[in-house]
């Protein structure tokens, strides 16, 4: 099991974990989509885990159908980690573990958590030995390129760390933390980073298109894409398709489009009720119209939607979809 990234077909292809979209539904409609894709839960408490918290467990929920599903975990305790490490290989039994060293938000960084790992390479360490210590599950690493800027020395000799610590795999965000999401990823210095690891190194940041990909791939083992898939399900599989030399027909008109997004409020609803499984649906119907014609009006209304068959109508389907 720790040779997990390792017998993993390559170029990957990830579905970034985002915390409020990529639940099971969001993932389940990406594997429909592109069985190959590789995807990760969302961004998930180690110490939520370590308590038994009912909802932080209900968040790493997911079908059998996602598999290989590799779950994200951050924090700043490394018993907790090694705790939730057990916990996730042998109750929830997903096929990797991953440790989020990378989320800029702020409410995050203030509490020592995410990126803010990067001010402590030794703890950084701590966290991964004790993690891969604790599990027969490959652990690996999602990171940023910096704190405040880029320190090439430094970042290096850290991701060097983290794979003497036990990481088999690092993906890397090519933004500094105080970057947060503005500006341009800088992929040149994942280039350099990959030149001194033995593990697989997935690049992550500006993936927009097929194009990007193929033109950012370079030297490394895999892409990861997080925000550009939201309303874009079957930009996974053009992407896919495009690195792995296959062909792929992604729907392009707003009605080829209907019955993806109907099958998306269908599985929301399915894993969690239909009153919590349409409210989280509302932030994804508003992204949903963007750019058609009357898309104010209609995303006026379908921000309030109470239930399938208001959705349904609102977009117009007269026909059965994924029956």
């Amino acid at each position: 099991m720790k040779s997990f990234w390792q017998n993993i077909k390559k170029p990957i292809v990830a579905l970034a974990p985002m915390a409020g979209y990529t639940d099971s539904a969001y993932r389940q409609l990406v594997k429909k989509i592109c069985p190959e894709i590789i995807c990760f839960t969302e961004f998930t408490s180690a110490d939520g885990i370590f308590y038994n918290s009912k909802k932080t467990i209900a968040q790493i929920d997911f079908s059998p159908k996602e598999k290989p599903l590799i779950a994200q975990i951050f924090g700043k305790n490394p018993e907790h980690f090694a705790k939730a490490a057990k916990f996730l290989e042998e109750e929830m039994k997903v096929s990797a573990i991953d440790i989020n060293m990378g989320c800029p938000a702020k409410k995050v960084f203030s509490s020592d958590h995410g990126s803010a790992i990067l001010k402590n390479p030794s703890l950084a360490y701590e966290i991964v030995q004790a993690t891969n210590e604790a599990t027969k599950l490959a652990v690996s690493v999602k990171t940023r390129i910096g704190i405040d800027k880029i320190d090439p020395d430094f970042i290096i000799k850290f991701c060097q760390n983290l794979e003497k610590a036990g990481a088999k795999l690092i993906t890397l965000h090519g933004r500094t933390a105080k970057q947060m999401y503005t500006g341009l990823a800088d992929w040149n210095i994942i280039y350099e980073i990959k030149k001194h690891l033995t593990i697989p190194v997935i690049g992550n940041g500006d993936i927009k298109s097929a194009k990007d990909a193929l033109d950012k791939i370079k030297n490394l083992d895999g892409v990861m894409i997080g925000r550009a898939t939201v309303g874009n399900f079957w930009l996974m599989g053009e992407i896919y398709t495009a690195l792995h030399n296959k062909k792929y027909s992604a729907p392009t008109t707003f009605e080829e489009k209907i019955p993806w997004f109907i099958e998306h409020c269908k599985l929301n609803i399915a894993t969690k009720g239909e009153k919590r499984g349409i409210l989280e649906m509302r932030k994804h119907l508003a992204t949903y119209v963007k750019g058609i014609e009357g898309a104010a009006a209609l995303r006026a209304k379908l921000v309030r939607v109470e239930n399938l068959k208001e959705i349904i109508e609102l977009l117009n389907v007269s026909k059965p979809y994924f029956s």
